[in-house]
């Protein structure tokens, strides 16, 4: 998979790239990322990629004459022709979940875009795919925004992580079923008066994998109501059909 990154700082990413499975990811060829700056195609003497907002206000507006270019430029020397699906990462695009994550994780190529000052130009907007948010909240910039789906999308990438089960149990997955995971414990068997519940130290595998879904279950229900009504409307029967919920 190919990441084609625009940003103003590309050097915010080197010690990512350099760390944990992401470096594994790039070491073992599942993962490539590209960079390119917008500034390659500003204006002017200072190579200006923003400007005063129409109608007044405050900030500066990215401009789209030098995003787009900088999109095309990517699409241009794009490896073997693969031209990258263009998100632009922005608090008004659709939040970003597992699911979304598993869509991009299957591109050959993605291209993220990280904005900057008051934000782009509307006009940005006709010249990508989707649009993607961390959630209800604003940055600075959309780098911090960038290596999250990276890092998100790289641990779903076949031989990336050290054994691949880890992925099928653990929060909003499919083989959950979109349940939140359940919880974990390790050494010690008592800290601080705490101990580890007697099922998991029992040896009973099914007695086991039984006391974790409803570990997961009841966890959902506390904690992501929203993600439990998702269950059950899965579970429950369709009364049109007579058959179950898809």
């Amino acid at each position: 998979m190919r990441f084609d990154v625009v940003t103003l700082f590309p050097e915010a990413f080197e010690g990512f790239l350099a760390t944990s499975f992401v470096a594994r990811g790039i070491a073992g060829g599942q993962l490539a990322v590209r960079f390119r700056s917008p500034r390659d195609f500003g204006l002017g003497k200072h190579k200006s990629v923003d400007d005063t907002p129409y109608g007044g206000g405050s900030g500066m507006v990215m401009r789209a004459d030098v995003l787009v270019a900088c999109f095309e430029s990517l699409d241009a020397d794009a490896p073997e022709g693969v031209k990258a699906h263009r998100v632009l990462l922005t608090p008004q695009g659709a939040r970003l979940d597992q699911g979304r994550v598993r869509d991009l994780a299957a591109r050959p190529a993605v291209m993220l875009v990280c904005g900057r000052y008051e934000g782009f130009d509307e006009r940005v907007r006709g010249y990508v795919d989707e649009e993607i948010s961390l959630g209800d909240f604003v940055m600075t910039g959309g780098e911090v925004a960038a290596m999250a789906v990276v890092d998100a999308c790289v641990r779903l990438l076949s031989g990336v992580l050290g054994n691949e089960e880890s992925v099928r149990e653990e929060s909003h997955s499919v083989q959950n079923e979109g349940l939140l995971e359940y919880p974990q414990y390790t050494r010690p068997a008592e800290f601080r008066g705490a101990g580890v519940p007697a099922i998991l130290t029992g040896g009973h595998h099914g007695q086991i994998a039984a006391w974790r879904r409803e570990q997961a279950t009841a966890r959902t229900r506390e904690r992501r109501p929203d993600l439990y009504e998702s269950y059950l409307a899965r579970l429950l029967p369709d009364t049109k059909t007579g058959g179950k919920v898809k």
